[in-house]
């Protein structure tokens, strides 16, 4: 029985990208069925793509995990299947960071192979497309139970590129928290999580002081977006319990002029 097969690109819903690496799967492995987690990560947005995957893995069936996010595809870096502890799940991409968090967060590497010239490629391979003519057949005969040895040559586990996760700076009253991603609603997440709550002074209920560049504005700390009316900005512990900036029922990206990697200091207010 072939394993599931989960699925994270930054191609877009407009072209054929994603639909025809679905294919490519489905004419190997026609059985295993394909979880489409997004392919809305920001065009080349590793950290982002990285920060995504790693989220959504651990409330995915174990199996293979297919990730798509190359700039640097045609370039000499690796193309990886790595296999994780516990659950022996596997995770395909490329070798530029993207896969790393997550690996981390599984329980780390147990096994890491380089299937750039895989036997399960397809032929002729384009330079610019290795979703559809490496990865993608790669994850297929894995769901199907290949072992991992078969898909590659053997790479050293510590020799896997990383990822830099940034951290906040946390203050007696201030505290310096960076954007790592921002959803389609414009709600901005940050690196500050609840287990960093105890260190930092904010208190549910209580007011923040949020600066951003030369910008103060006052948002409060709340469980919903209920709790205060349309066009307020709220601060809150988002679903995979990091904190996030929001505007009910608008964009606090827009509002606060929000991207990935800006800093955000916040000041919590008695």
């Amino acid at each position: 029985m072939a394993r599931p097969i989960t699925f994270l690109s930054d191609y877009g819903y407009a072209d054929e990208f994603a639909g025809v690496c679905r294919a490519v799967i489905a004419g190997i492995a026609p059985e295993a069925a394909v979880i489409d987690l997004t392919h809305g990560v920001t065009r080349h947005a590793i950290r982002e793509g990285a920060t995504i995957l790693a989220n959504a893995l651990p409330y995915a069936p174990a199996g293979v995990h297919l990730a798509v996010v190359d700039p640097g595809v045609g370039s000499p870096r690796r193309a990886l299947a790595v296999r994780v502890a516990p659950e022996d799940r596997v995770l395909v991409g490329p070798d530029n960071g993207l896969l790393w968090p997550a690996i981390e967060r599984l329980g780390g590497v147990v096994e890491a192979v380089d299937v750039a010239l895989s036997r399960f490629r397809l032929e002729p391979i384009s330079a610019t497309f290795h979703g559809r003519d490496v990865f993608a057949p790669v994850a297929a005969r894995l769901a199907l139970g290949v072992p991992l040895s078969e898909a590659g040559e053997e790479i050293a586990t510590d020799s896997l590129t990383t990822i830099e996760v940034s951290e906040p700076v946390i203050g007696e009253s201030r505290i310096v928290a960076h954007v790592v991603s921002v959803d389609r609603f414009g709600n901005a997440v940050l690196d500050l999580a609840d287990r960093h709550l105890a260190q930092t002074g904010l208190r549910m209920g209580n007011h923040v002081a949020v600066e951003t560049g030369d910008r103060v504005h006052d948002a409060a700390f709340t469980l919903t977006f209920a709790e205060v009316g349309p066009g307020e900005l709220i601060l809150y512990v988002d679903s995979y319990r990091s904190l996030a900036l929001a505007v009910n029922h608008a964009s606090a990206a827009d509002r606060l002029r929000l991207a990935p990697g800006d800093e955000v200091v916040l000041r919590p207010q008695p």
